[in-house]
């Protein structure tokens, strides 16, 4: 996301947030991914 001007950037808290629901979600698809190999294994 592009911000043209400098007072628009958005809030330190609004960026860790999404900074964390971003790690949390690659976390939670390799998770799903490693669960549906065990599955897939047995």
């Amino acid at each position: 996301m592009l911000w043209s001007d400098p007072e628009n950037k958005p809030p330190e808290e609004l960026r860790d947030t999404q900074d964390m629901l971003r790690r949390l979600g690659v976390f939670l698809a390799l998770a799903m991914v490693l669960a549906m190999i065990v599955l897939g294994l047995r």
